[in-house]
Protein backbone atom coordinates (compact mmCIF):
# COMPACT_ATOMS: atom_id res chain seq x y z
CA UNK A 1 0.00 0.00 0.00
CA UNK A 2 2.79 2.39 0.90
CA UNK A 3 4.38 1.70 -2.46
CA UNK A 4 1.17 2.76 -4.23
CA UNK A 5 0.97 5.98 -2.18
CA UNK A 6 4.60 6.75 -3.00
CA UNK A 7 3.94 6.23 -6.72
CA UNK A 8 0.96 8.61 -6.58
CA UNK A 9 2.71 11.28 -4.52
CA UNK A 10 5.64 11.57 -6.93
CA UNK A 11 3.67 12.91 -9.95
CA UNK A 12 1.46 14.93 -7.59
CA UNK A 13 4.48 16.78 -6.19
CA UNK A 14 5.68 17.52 -9.71
CA UNK A 15 2.25 18.81 -10.75
CA UNK A 16 1.90 21.03 -7.69
CA UNK A 17 5.47 22.38 -7.83
CA UNK A 18 4.61 25.39 -10.05
CA UNK A 19 1.77 26.30 -7.68
CA UNK A 20 4.12 26.02 -4.70
CA UNK A 21 6.67 28.24 -6.42
CA UNK A 22 3.96 30.77 -7.25
CA UNK A 23 2.73 30.87 -3.67
CA UNK A 24 6.29 31.22 -2.41
CA UNK A 25 6.86 34.09 -4.84
CA UNK A 26 3.68 35.83 -3.71
CA UNK A 27 4.67 35.43 -0.07
CA UNK A 28 8.13 36.83 -0.79
CA UNK A 29 6.68 39.78 -2.72
CA UNK A 30 4.33 40.58 0.16
CA UNK A 31 7.20 40.43 2.66
CA UNK A 32 9.41 42.66 0.47
CA UNK A 33 7.41 44.45 -2.25
CA UNK A 34 10.49 46.47 -3.22
CA UNK A 35 11.63 43.44 -5.24
CA UNK A 36 8.58 43.79 -7.49
CA UNK A 37 9.03 47.57 -7.75
CA UNK A 38 12.68 47.09 -8.74
CA UNK A 39 11.66 44.47 -11.32
CA UNK A 40 9.25 46.98 -12.88
CA UNK A 41 12.17 49.39 -13.36
CA UNK A 42 14.42 46.75 -14.90
CA UNK A 43 11.71 45.66 -17.33
CA UNK A 44 11.61 49.16 -18.80
CA UNK A 45 14.48 47.95 -20.99
CA UNK A 46 12.16 45.61 -22.88
CA UNK A 47 11.93 47.10 -26.39
CA UNK A 48 8.50 45.70 -27.28
CA UNK A 49 5.47 47.05 -25.42
CA UNK A 50 2.43 44.90 -24.72
CA UNK A 51 -0.74 46.20 -26.32
CA UNK A 52 -3.78 45.49 -24.16
CA UNK A 53 -5.99 43.00 -26.04
CA UNK A 54 -9.12 44.39 -24.37
CA UNK A 55 -8.54 47.77 -25.97
CA UNK A 56 -8.55 49.78 -22.75
CA UNK A 57 -5.27 51.55 -23.49
CA UNK A 58 -1.55 51.26 -24.01
CA UNK A 59 -0.16 48.74 -21.52
CA UNK A 60 3.47 47.71 -21.06
CA UNK A 61 5.10 44.88 -19.15
CA UNK A 62 6.42 47.32 -16.49
CA UNK A 63 2.82 48.50 -16.02
CA UNK A 64 1.70 44.94 -15.30
CA UNK A 65 4.57 44.23 -12.89
CA UNK A 66 4.07 47.56 -11.11
CA UNK A 67 0.41 46.69 -10.61
CA UNK A 68 1.56 43.45 -8.97
CA UNK A 69 3.73 45.60 -6.72
CA UNK A 70 0.70 47.72 -5.83
CA UNK A 71 -1.17 44.53 -4.95
CA UNK A 72 1.71 43.28 -2.78
CA UNK A 73 1.82 46.56 -0.87
CA UNK A 74 -1.95 46.47 -0.44
CA UNK A 75 -1.74 42.99 1.09
CA UNK A 76 0.99 44.23 3.40
CA UNK A 77 -1.21 47.14 4.46
CA UNK A 78 -4.06 44.78 5.28
CA UNK A 79 -1.72 43.12 7.78
CA UNK A 80 -1.82 46.32 9.85
CA UNK A 81 1.19 48.30 8.57
CA UNK A 82 0.63 51.93 7.61
CA UNK A 83 2.28 55.34 7.60
CA UNK A 84 3.21 57.66 10.45
CA UNK A 85 0.94 60.51 9.37
CA UNK A 86 -2.14 59.97 7.21
CA UNK A 87 -2.08 63.61 6.12
CA UNK A 88 0.52 62.48 3.60
CA UNK A 89 -2.29 60.93 1.56
CA UNK A 90 -4.11 64.26 1.14
CA UNK A 91 -2.33 65.49 -2.04
CA UNK A 92 -2.84 62.10 -3.69
CA UNK A 93 -6.52 62.03 -2.71
CA UNK A 94 -6.99 65.54 -4.13
CA UNK A 95 -5.50 64.38 -7.45
CA UNK A 96 -7.83 61.36 -7.56
CA UNK A 97 -10.79 63.70 -6.97
CA UNK A 98 -9.71 66.07 -9.75
CA UNK A 99 -9.21 63.35 -12.38
CA UNK A 100 -12.52 61.80 -11.36
CA UNK A 101 -14.28 65.10 -12.07
CA UNK A 102 -12.47 65.44 -15.42
CA UNK A 103 -13.46 61.88 -16.34
CA UNK A 104 -17.14 62.28 -15.49
CA UNK A 105 -17.44 65.62 -17.29
CA UNK A 106 -15.29 64.64 -20.30
CA UNK A 107 -16.56 64.67 -23.85
CA UNK A 108 -15.35 61.15 -24.62
CA UNK A 109 -16.02 59.00 -21.56
CA UNK A 110 -14.16 55.95 -22.91
CA UNK A 111 -11.01 57.99 -23.59
CA UNK A 112 -11.34 59.76 -20.25
CA UNK A 113 -11.51 56.42 -18.44
CA UNK A 114 -8.20 55.40 -20.04
CA UNK A 115 -6.73 58.71 -18.96
CA UNK A 116 -8.07 58.21 -15.44
CA UNK A 117 -6.34 54.84 -15.20
CA UNK A 118 -3.06 56.29 -16.50
CA UNK A 119 -3.02 59.26 -14.13
CA UNK A 120 -4.10 57.15 -11.16
CA UNK A 121 -1.35 54.64 -11.95
CA UNK A 122 1.53 57.06 -12.47
CA UNK A 123 0.71 59.74 -9.91
CA UNK A 124 -1.12 57.86 -7.16
CA UNK A 125 -0.98 54.06 -7.03
CA UNK A 126 2.61 53.35 -8.10
CA UNK A 127 4.17 56.28 -6.18
CA UNK A 128 2.33 55.26 -3.01
CA UNK A 129 3.34 51.62 -3.52
CA UNK A 130 6.98 52.58 -4.08
CA UNK A 131 6.97 54.81 -1.00
CA UNK A 132 5.40 52.11 1.17
CA UNK A 133 7.69 49.39 -0.22
CA UNK A 134 10.89 51.15 0.89
CA UNK A 135 11.25 50.37 4.60
CA UNK A 136 14.96 49.72 5.08
CA UNK A 137 18.34 50.06 3.41
CA UNK A 138 17.97 46.89 1.35
CA UNK A 139 14.65 48.08 -0.07
CA UNK A 140 16.14 51.42 -1.00
CA UNK A 141 19.18 49.92 -2.67
CA UNK A 142 17.07 47.42 -4.59
CA UNK A 143 14.99 50.18 -6.17
CA UNK A 144 17.83 52.69 -6.62
CA UNK A 145 20.13 49.96 -7.94
CA UNK A 146 17.51 48.96 -10.49
CA UNK A 147 17.33 52.57 -11.72
CA UNK A 148 21.12 52.76 -12.05
CA UNK A 149 21.36 49.39 -13.80
CA UNK A 150 18.58 50.21 -16.24
CA UNK A 151 20.11 53.59 -17.02
CA UNK A 152 23.57 52.18 -17.64
CA UNK A 153 22.22 49.45 -19.94
CA UNK A 154 20.15 51.93 -21.95
CA UNK A 155 23.07 54.37 -21.97
CA UNK A 156 25.41 51.76 -23.43
CA UNK A 157 22.87 51.02 -26.16
CA UNK A 158 22.51 54.75 -26.86
CA UNK A 159 26.25 55.33 -27.15
CA UNK A 160 26.53 52.36 -29.51
CA UNK A 161 23.71 53.76 -31.64
CA UNK A 162 25.40 57.13 -31.93
CA UNK A 163 28.80 55.83 -33.00
CA UNK A 164 27.38 53.19 -35.36
CA UNK A 165 24.63 55.39 -36.86
CA UNK A 166 21.92 52.90 -35.84
CA UNK A 167 19.77 55.26 -33.79
CA UNK A 168 16.83 57.45 -34.75
CA UNK A 169 16.99 59.88 -37.62
CA UNK A 170 18.05 63.48 -37.01
CA UNK A 171 19.13 65.93 -39.70
CA UNK A 172 19.32 63.11 -42.24
CA UNK A 173 21.56 60.84 -40.13
CA UNK A 174 20.69 57.96 -37.81
CA UNK A 175 22.79 59.13 -34.89
CA UNK A 176 20.19 60.08 -32.30
CA UNK A 177 20.49 57.78 -29.29
CA UNK A 178 17.13 56.27 -28.33
CA UNK A 179 18.16 53.09 -26.47
CA UNK A 180 15.76 50.19 -26.77
CA UNK A 181 12.73 52.48 -26.88
CA UNK A 182 12.69 52.98 -30.64
CA UNK A 183 12.37 56.03 -32.84
CA UNK A 184 8.71 56.49 -31.85
CA UNK A 185 9.82 57.46 -28.32
CA UNK A 186 12.74 59.75 -29.02
CA UNK A 187 12.50 61.54 -25.67
CA UNK A 188 12.45 58.41 -23.52
CA UNK A 189 16.21 57.84 -23.32
CA UNK A 190 16.92 61.45 -22.35
CA UNK A 191 14.36 61.26 -19.54
CA UNK A 192 15.62 57.91 -18.26
CA UNK A 193 19.28 58.95 -18.32
CA UNK A 194 18.45 62.27 -16.67
CA UNK A 195 16.79 60.48 -13.77
CA UNK A 196 19.62 57.93 -13.67
CA UNK A 197 22.21 60.69 -13.32
CA UNK A 198 20.35 62.10 -10.31
CA UNK A 199 19.99 58.72 -8.60
CA UNK A 200 23.63 57.77 -9.26
CA UNK A 201 24.97 61.11 -8.11
CA UNK A 202 22.80 61.00 -4.96
CA UNK A 203 24.19 57.54 -4.20
CA UNK A 204 27.71 58.92 -4.67
CA UNK A 205 27.11 61.76 -2.23
CA UNK A 206 25.46 59.41 0.26
CA UNK A 207 28.37 56.95 0.33
CA UNK A 208 32.11 57.20 0.83
CA UNK A 209 35.42 55.77 -0.35
CA UNK A 210 35.63 53.55 -3.41
CA UNK A 211 31.87 53.22 -3.61
CA UNK A 212 31.57 56.96 -4.09
CA UNK A 213 34.23 56.93 -6.79
CA UNK A 214 32.41 54.14 -8.63
CA UNK A 215 29.14 56.06 -8.59
CA UNK A 216 30.86 59.27 -9.69
CA UNK A 217 32.46 57.40 -12.59
CA UNK A 218 29.08 56.01 -13.57
CA UNK A 219 27.58 59.50 -13.44
CA UNK A 220 30.33 60.79 -15.72
CA UNK A 221 29.64 58.02 -18.23
CA UNK A 222 25.91 58.76 -18.26
CA UNK A 223 26.61 62.28 -19.50
CA UNK A 224 27.52 60.80 -22.90
CA UNK A 225 24.19 59.06 -23.68
CA UNK A 226 22.35 62.08 -22.29
CA UNK A 227 24.26 64.26 -24.75
CA UNK A 228 23.72 61.87 -27.65
CA UNK A 229 19.98 61.69 -26.97
CA UNK A 230 19.73 65.23 -28.42
CA UNK A 231 16.92 65.94 -25.97
CA UNK A 232 17.11 69.64 -25.19
CA UNK A 233 14.50 69.43 -22.46
CA UNK A 234 16.43 66.63 -20.71
CA UNK A 235 19.65 68.65 -20.96
CA UNK A 236 18.09 71.68 -19.31
CA UNK A 237 16.29 69.67 -16.61
CA UNK A 238 19.42 67.67 -15.77
CA UNK A 239 21.64 70.75 -15.62
CA UNK A 240 19.25 72.55 -13.28
CA UNK A 241 18.64 69.61 -10.94
CA UNK A 242 22.30 68.56 -10.78
CA UNK A 243 23.25 72.13 -9.92
CA UNK A 244 20.73 72.04 -7.05
CA UNK A 245 22.17 68.75 -5.80
CA UNK A 246 25.67 70.19 -5.84
CA UNK A 247 24.47 73.18 -3.85
CA UNK A 248 22.82 70.86 -1.31
CA UNK A 249 25.98 68.78 -1.03
CA UNK A 250 28.71 71.41 -0.91
CA UNK A 251 29.14 74.92 -2.22
CA UNK A 252 32.83 74.19 -2.65
CA UNK A 253 32.19 71.67 -5.38
CA UNK A 254 29.73 73.75 -7.36
CA UNK A 255 32.30 75.85 -9.19
CA UNK A 256 34.78 73.03 -9.75
CA UNK A 257 32.28 70.50 -11.07
CA UNK A 258 30.45 73.07 -13.16
CA UNK A 259 33.75 74.05 -14.76
CA UNK A 260 34.56 70.38 -15.39
CA UNK A 261 31.19 69.85 -17.04
CA UNK A 262 31.69 72.86 -19.30
CA UNK A 263 35.15 71.55 -20.19
CA UNK A 264 33.68 68.14 -21.06
CA UNK A 265 31.11 69.76 -23.33
CA UNK A 266 33.85 71.80 -24.99
CA UNK A 267 35.87 68.63 -25.60
CA UNK A 268 32.85 66.98 -27.23
CA UNK A 269 32.55 69.95 -29.54
CA UNK A 270 36.22 69.69 -30.46
CA UNK A 271 36.13 65.97 -31.22
CA UNK A 272 32.87 66.28 -33.17
CA UNK A 273 33.27 65.56 -36.88
CA UNK A 274 33.14 68.94 -38.69
CA UNK A 275 31.21 67.28 -41.52
CA UNK A 276 28.44 66.29 -39.10
CA UNK A 277 27.87 69.25 -36.77
CA UNK A 278 24.69 67.76 -35.36
CA UNK A 279 25.45 68.09 -31.66
CA UNK A 280 26.63 71.68 -31.69
CA UNK A 281 23.66 72.68 -33.84
CA UNK A 282 21.34 71.03 -31.34
CA UNK A 283 22.94 72.87 -28.43
CA UNK A 284 22.88 76.27 -30.13
CA UNK A 285 19.23 75.70 -31.04
CA UNK A 286 18.40 75.97 -27.32
CA UNK A 287 19.44 79.62 -27.33
CA UNK A 288 18.05 80.47 -30.77
CA UNK A 289 14.67 78.77 -30.37
CA UNK A 290 12.88 81.99 -29.42
CA UNK A 291 14.26 84.05 -32.34
CA UNK A 292 14.73 81.39 -35.05
CA UNK A 293 12.79 78.29 -33.95
CA UNK A 294 13.12 75.07 -35.92
CA UNK A 295 10.04 73.13 -37.03
CA UNK A 296 9.77 71.08 -33.84
CA UNK A 297 9.85 74.23 -31.73
CA UNK A 298 7.29 75.98 -33.98
CA UNK A 299 5.00 72.96 -33.65
CA UNK A 300 5.42 73.05 -29.89
CA UNK A 301 4.51 76.74 -29.72
CA UNK A 302 1.46 76.04 -31.88
CA UNK A 303 0.40 73.18 -29.60
CA UNK A 304 0.82 75.37 -26.53
CA UNK A 305 -1.39 78.01 -28.11
CA UNK A 306 -3.99 75.36 -28.94
CA UNK A 307 -3.94 74.06 -25.36
CA UNK A 308 -4.61 77.52 -23.95
CA UNK A 309 -7.49 78.03 -26.39
CA UNK A 310 -8.94 74.63 -25.50
CA UNK A 311 -8.74 75.45 -21.79
CA UNK A 312 -10.64 78.69 -22.40
CA UNK A 313 -13.66 76.67 -23.59
CA UNK A 314 -14.05 74.95 -20.19
CA UNK A 315 -11.74 76.79 -17.77
CA UNK A 316 -12.92 75.16 -14.53
CA UNK A 317 -13.21 71.44 -15.33
CA UNK A 318 -11.43 71.11 -18.67
CA UNK A 319 -12.56 69.17 -21.73
CA UNK A 320 -11.81 65.74 -20.28
CA UNK A 321 -8.88 63.37 -19.96
CA UNK A 322 -7.39 62.21 -23.28
CA UNK A 323 -9.64 64.66 -25.15
CA UNK A 324 -6.90 67.07 -26.28
CA UNK A 325 -6.53 65.42 -29.75
CA UNK A 326 -10.27 65.82 -30.37
CA UNK A 327 -10.07 69.59 -29.87
CA UNK A 328 -6.57 70.22 -31.24
CA UNK A 329 -7.31 70.85 -34.92
CA UNK A 330 -10.15 73.29 -34.27
CA UNK A 331 -7.96 75.42 -32.01
CA UNK A 332 -4.43 75.02 -33.43
CA UNK A 333 -2.81 77.63 -35.68
CA UNK A 334 -2.69 76.77 -39.35
CA UNK A 335 1.11 76.40 -39.30
CA UNK A 336 0.94 73.31 -37.06
CA UNK A 337 2.37 70.24 -38.78
CA UNK A 338 0.27 67.12 -39.27
CA UNK A 339 2.80 65.12 -37.24
CA UNK A 340 6.48 64.44 -36.68
CA UNK A 341 8.64 62.23 -38.90
CA UNK A 342 10.46 59.35 -37.21
CA UNK A 343 12.73 56.61 -38.53
CA UNK A 344 15.42 54.30 -37.20
CA UNK A 345 17.02 53.39 -40.51
CA UNK A 346 15.46 49.94 -40.63
CA UNK A 347 12.05 51.33 -41.55
CA UNK A 348 10.76 54.11 -43.75
CA UNK A 349 9.83 57.46 -42.26
CA UNK A 350 6.62 57.32 -40.28
CA UNK A 351 4.32 60.14 -39.33
CA UNK A 352 3.66 60.25 -35.58
CA UNK A 353 0.55 62.24 -34.62
CA UNK A 354 0.84 65.12 -32.16
CA UNK A 355 -1.51 63.94 -29.43
CA UNK A 356 -0.50 66.34 -26.66
CA UNK A 357 0.84 69.90 -26.33
CA UNK A 358 4.23 68.54 -25.14
CA UNK A 359 3.77 70.49 -21.92
CA UNK A 360 2.32 68.58 -18.99
CA UNK A 361 1.02 71.69 -17.27
CA UNK A 362 -0.87 72.90 -20.33
CA UNK A 363 -2.13 69.37 -20.96
CA UNK A 364 -3.57 69.19 -17.45
CA UNK A 365 -4.96 72.71 -17.77
CA UNK A 366 -6.72 71.96 -21.07
CA UNK A 367 -8.08 68.55 -20.08
CA UNK A 368 -8.73 69.06 -16.34
CA UNK A 369 -9.15 72.82 -16.00
CA UNK A 370 -8.34 74.89 -12.93
CA UNK A 371 -9.43 72.10 -10.60
CA UNK A 372 -6.99 69.67 -12.17
CA UNK A 373 -4.00 72.00 -12.41
CA UNK A 374 -4.48 73.01 -8.77
CA UNK A 375 -4.47 69.39 -7.59
CA UNK A 376 -1.59 68.43 -9.92
CA UNK A 377 0.60 71.36 -8.88
CA UNK A 378 -0.34 70.76 -5.25
CA UNK A 379 0.95 67.20 -5.43
CA UNK A 380 4.30 68.14 -6.99
CA UNK A 381 4.86 71.20 -4.81
CA UNK A 382 3.73 69.30 -1.70
CA UNK A 383 6.32 66.57 -2.22
CA UNK A 384 9.01 69.16 -3.03
CA UNK A 385 8.23 71.38 -0.06
CA UNK A 386 8.12 68.55 2.47
CA UNK A 387 11.35 67.09 1.07
CA UNK A 388 13.20 70.38 1.47
CA UNK A 389 11.69 71.08 4.88
CA UNK A 390 12.50 67.59 6.18
CA UNK A 391 16.06 67.92 4.94
CA UNK A 392 16.61 71.00 7.10
CA UNK A 393 15.54 69.15 10.25
CA UNK A 394 18.05 67.59 12.59
CA UNK A 395 17.90 63.80 12.44
CA UNK A 396 20.16 60.79 12.21
CA UNK A 397 22.52 60.68 9.24
CA UNK A 398 22.42 57.33 7.49
CA UNK A 399 23.08 56.28 3.92
CA UNK A 400 19.33 56.07 3.32
CA UNK A 401 18.53 59.52 4.69
CA UNK A 402 21.47 61.12 2.91
CA UNK A 403 20.47 59.55 -0.40
CA UNK A 404 16.88 60.74 -0.07
CA UNK A 405 18.13 64.16 1.07
CA UNK A 406 19.76 64.63 -2.32
CA UNK A 407 17.49 62.57 -4.57
CA UNK A 408 14.04 63.69 -3.40
CA UNK A 409 14.17 67.44 -4.12
CA UNK A 410 16.24 67.10 -7.30
CA UNK A 411 13.96 64.45 -8.81
CA UNK A 412 11.05 66.84 -8.27
CA UNK A 413 12.98 69.76 -9.79
CA UNK A 414 13.95 67.62 -12.82
CA UNK A 415 10.36 66.55 -13.31
CA UNK A 416 8.94 70.04 -12.94
CA UNK A 417 11.42 71.47 -15.46
CA UNK A 418 10.90 68.62 -17.91
CA UNK A 419 7.12 68.99 -17.74
CA UNK A 420 7.54 72.42 -19.32
CA UNK A 421 8.89 70.68 -22.46
CA UNK A 422 7.14 67.31 -22.38
CA UNK A 423 4.49 65.16 -20.75
CA UNK A 424 4.02 61.70 -19.28
CA UNK A 425 3.29 60.16 -22.69
CA UNK A 426 2.56 56.48 -23.23
CA UNK A 427 6.08 55.10 -23.00
CA UNK A 428 7.46 52.78 -20.31
CA UNK A 429 9.69 55.49 -18.82
CA UNK A 430 6.57 56.91 -17.20
CA UNK A 431 6.92 54.00 -14.77
CA UNK A 432 10.39 55.19 -13.74
CA UNK A 433 8.93 58.64 -13.11
CA UNK A 434 6.17 57.16 -10.93
CA UNK A 435 8.59 55.08 -8.84
CA UNK A 436 10.98 58.00 -8.33
CA UNK A 437 8.07 60.21 -7.28
CA UNK A 438 7.36 57.50 -4.72
CA UNK A 439 10.93 57.65 -3.43
CA UNK A 440 10.67 61.43 -3.20
CA UNK A 441 7.39 61.13 -1.29
CA UNK A 442 8.99 58.48 0.93
CA UNK A 443 11.46 61.08 2.16
CA UNK A 444 8.91 63.11 4.05
CA UNK A 445 5.29 62.69 2.96
CA UNK A 446 4.67 58.94 3.04
CA UNK A 447 6.82 57.54 5.85
CA UNK A 448 5.98 53.92 6.80
CA UNK A 449 5.70 53.05 10.44
CA UNK A 450 8.84 51.61 11.96
CA UNK A 451 9.23 47.89 11.89
CA UNK A 452 10.84 47.31 8.52
CA UNK A 453 10.62 44.35 6.26
CA UNK A 454 10.77 40.95 7.75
Amino acid sequence: MSAVVSVVQGPLRVALAPLAWLLAGVAGAVRRPSVVIAAAVLLVCLPAPLQDPLGVGFVTVPDIVACLGVGAVALKLFSGEGIEDRKGFVPFAALVLSITIATILGTDIAASLRGFVRYAELFVLVPLAAAMAVRDRLDLFLVAGAVVTTTVVEGLVGVYQYFTATGASYAGEYTRAVGTFGAEQIQALGALVGYGILVTLALAFATEGRTRLAFLGTTAFLLAPLYFSLSRGAWIATAGSVFLMLVLFSWRLVTAISATALFAVAVLFVVQDPAKPILDERVTSIFSSTQEPDRSVRDRYALWSAAVDIWATKPVTGVGLKDFPNYRDSHAPIELSAGSDVSNGATDFQREPLLSPHNQYLLVLAEQGLIGITAFAGLLLGILWTALRRRQGAEESTVETRFLDYAAPTVLIWTMIDFAYGDIGAGPTGMVLAILLGLAARRSLIVPRSGGAS
